[in-house]
C-alpha cells in the first residue's frame, strides 16, 4: 500500500527528530541549568540567573505569565497544574492555542490570577492542594517574582520564553529547565529535537532555489498585544526566515536579530507592491472595519497591489496567541513554502503536516477546531 503524501511528511519529519535526540543529547547535558539534583529536590539556575531549589518531580504547580502553561504541555506534565490564570480559563470566540484545544479541561480549572502574569498571592495561598512549584515567564510583567515567592512561600522558577530564531537558546534552556524539575528532561529533549529537524526540512526543502525564483512576499495583521490591521508585520517573520522567503519588509542583514515588531507605512507596501501576501488571521478580532482583511478589500490604496488585484493573498494561522504559538509558526512554514515553491513541498498537505506538528506537541490533531475559530480562512485563497 503506497505511503500517502502526508504520512510521507509525517515520517520525514519524525525519523529526522530521532536522528536529532542522540546528537542532542550532549548538547543538552552543556546547556542544562541544573545545579544539583537529589532524591527529592532540584536546584535549577533560572531565567533570572538565580539557583532555585524546588521539589523533584512535583505533583503539583501553576504555570504564571504567557506561554508558560504551553510549554508545560509540551513537556506532557500539563496534568500537574492545580489552576491556571484567567486566560487560560476563558472560552474566546476564537481560540489559536493548540494546546489549549487539546485540554479544553483547562477552562474548569480555578483561577489564581490575572493574564500577563498578574497572580494573586492570596488566590494561589488558599488553592487546595498546594502547588509545590510556580513557573513564570515574561518576569518584568505583573508581579515580580522574588515578591511572589516571598508572599506565597512557594518556590518560583522564572523562565525566559524564547523564540526560534535569535532566541532559541532560551526556549530551549526553558525547555530543559522545566524538564528537569518535572521529570521530564527527556521529553523535552525529543521537543527540542523535533523542532530543530522541522526547520532543518524546511531549510533543505529550499536551500537551492534561486534568488531570482522566490517570489517577494509580505505578511500583514500580525497581532502584538492584541489584533491589529495589515500594516502590522515582523520583519524577521520566522516562517519566512525558514524557507527563505523573499519577505519585502526584512532589511538586509537582520534574519536573526530580534527585531520582532513593525508597523510599517501603507505608502511603503504599496511601493514595494509584493508578488504575494498573507494575513494572519488573528486580526479577525479586530474591529472588522480595522482588520486587515477588510482593508485590503476597502482600502483604494491596498486595492491598487498587483496580489490583491490577481488573488495572490492567504490566510496564516495566529503567530502570536498568548505569546507565541511554536507548533504554529512551523506549520504556516509549510503552507508558506507551499505557496512560494509548490515544486519544493509538493509532498506536504500543509492541513495534514500541521496536525503531524500539533499530535507531537500536544498530543492532539486539532487543526479542524482552530481552522473552525477563523471561519476556515486557515491555508486558504482569501476573497478581498
Amino acid at each position: 500500500m503506497p505511503i500517502s503524501r502526508s504520512c510521507l511528511a509525517c515520517l520525514c519529519i519524525l525519523s529526522a527528530a530521532a536522528l536529532f535526540i542522540s546528537a542532542c543529547g550532549s548538547r543538552g547535558e552543556e546547556t542544562a541549568q541544573v545545579i544539583q539534583e537529589g532524591d527529592s529536590t532540584v536546584t535549577v539556575v533560572d531565567g533570572l540567573g538565580r539557583e532555585v531549589s524546588v521539589p523533584f518531580d512535583p505533583d503539583f504547580v501553576i504555570c504564571s505569565g504567557p506561554g508558560c502553561l504551553r510549554l508545560l504541555a509540551y513537556l506532557k506534565a500539563q496534568d500537574r497544574i492545580v489552576a491556571v490564570d484567567d486566560m487560560e480559563g476563558r472560552r474566546p470566540d476564537f481560540e489559536a492555542r493548540p494546546y489549549a484545544l487539546a485540554n479544553p479541561w483547562f477552562e474548569e480549572m480555578p483561577i489564581f490570577g490575572e493574564f500577563r502574569g498578574h497572580d494573586n498571592p492570596e488566590l494561589i495561598v488558599y488553592l487546595d492542594p498546594q502547588p509545590q512549584v510556580i513557573f513564570k515567564t515574561y518576569p518584568l510583567m505583573g508581579m515580580d517574582p522574588v515578591e511572589l515567592e516571598s508572599k506565597t512561600g512557594i518556590p518560583v522558577v522564572v523562565l525566559n520564553y524564547g523564540t526560534l530564531t535569535s532566541g532559541r537558546s532560551d526556549l530551549y534552556n526553558s525547555l530543559r529547565t522545566m524538564g528537569a524539575v518535572m521529570d521530564r528532561s527527556e521529553r523535552a529533549e525529543e521537543v527540542i529535537a523535533f523542532m530543530d529537524s522541522v526547520m532543518a526540512d524546511l531549510r533543505s526543502r529550499t536551500a537551492s532555489i534561486p534568488e531570482d525564483d522566490r517570489p517577494s512576499c509580505y505578511v500583514g495583521g500580525i497581532a502584538y498585544r492584541g489584533p491589529h490591521g495589515f500594516q502590522s508585520t515582523e520583519p524577521a517573520y520566522p516562517p519566512f526566515v525558514f524557507v527563505g522567503a523573499n519577505n519585502v519588509a526584512l532589511p538586509e542583514g537582520m534574519e536573526d536579530r530580534p527585531r520582532e515588531h513593525a508597523d510599517v507605512a501603507k505608502e511603503q507596501i504599496v511601493a514595494w507592491d509584493p508578488e504575494v501576501l498573507f494575513v494572519d488571521l488573528s486580526t479577525l478580532e479586530a474591529d472588522p472595519q480595522s482588520s486587515a482583511i477588510y482593508q485590503l478589500g476597502t482600502d483604494p490604496a491596498y486595492r491598487t497591489l498587483s496580489a490583491v488585484g490577481e488573488g495572490r493573498v492567504y490566510g496564516l494561522m495566529p503567530y502570536n496567541w498568548y505569546t507565541k504559538n511554536f507548533g504554529s509558526i512551523l506549520a504556516n512554514a509549510y503552507f508558506i513554502g507551499k505557496v512560494l515553491y509548490p515544486d519544493a513541498f509538493a509532498d506536504i498537505d500543509p492541513r495534514e503536516t500541521a496536525d503531524d506538528i500539533y499530535a507531537f506537541l500536544v498530543g492532539a490533531r486539532v487543526f479542524d477546531r482552530l481552522n473552525a475559530s477563523f471561519q476556515g480562512r486557515v491555508f486558504q485563497r482569501l476573497e478581498i
